[in-house]
């Protein structure tokens, strides 16, 4: 009985998603912007990259585009691909060898808590709502779904 009721109100499990995965892509972005592109060419070198500086470029790119894409949620299918791919690099580069948990609590001191490197997690449940836009789509309030209601 109380899943019937709730059904009708499925077709707005999109917009928590899109602002999650949206707005987290766009900070990563942006906080690589703010500390200096060419701190995180570093990295992007650091971890063996081909062409660091243009990939470097290409990730901050992909996160704040990417990111505005799925807010507003436009062409989300198209945006989640080059999404998934800067995903699935951290991932196998960077956090995979940390394991699978994101917050590790090492420590707690005066100056506070301390963590440890965080393991891939947060990758794989970003690349969940990722699949879970792109298999159940925008919903409201969504630049595709204004495509489809012109175009349908």
């Amino acid at each position: 009985m109380m899943t019937l009721r709730l059904r009708r109100y499925a077709h707005w499990a999109p917009i928590p998603l899109r602002l999650l995965v949206g707005y987290g892509f766009f900070a990563h972005g942006l906080a690589k912007l703010e500390k200096g592109p060419e701190n995180f060419v570093r990295i992007v070198d650091a971890i063996g990259t081909p062409m660091p500086h243009m990939m470097a470029w290409l990730t901050i790119l992909i996160e704040l585009l990417g990111g505005v894409a799925v807010l507003a949620g436009a062409f989300v299918g198209l945006a989640s691909i080059p999404m998934a791919a800067v995903l699935l690099v951290a991932m196998f580069t960077v956090h995979i060898q940390f394991g699978f948990t994101s917050i590790k609590l090492m420590a707690v001191t005066s100056a506070g808590p301390q963590f440890g490197p965080p393991g891939m997690e947060a990758d794989l449940l970003y690349l969940a709502c990722l699949a879970a836009l792109v298999l159940i789509g925008s919903g409201p309030f969504s630049v595709d779904q204004w495509i489809a209601k012109r175009h349908g």
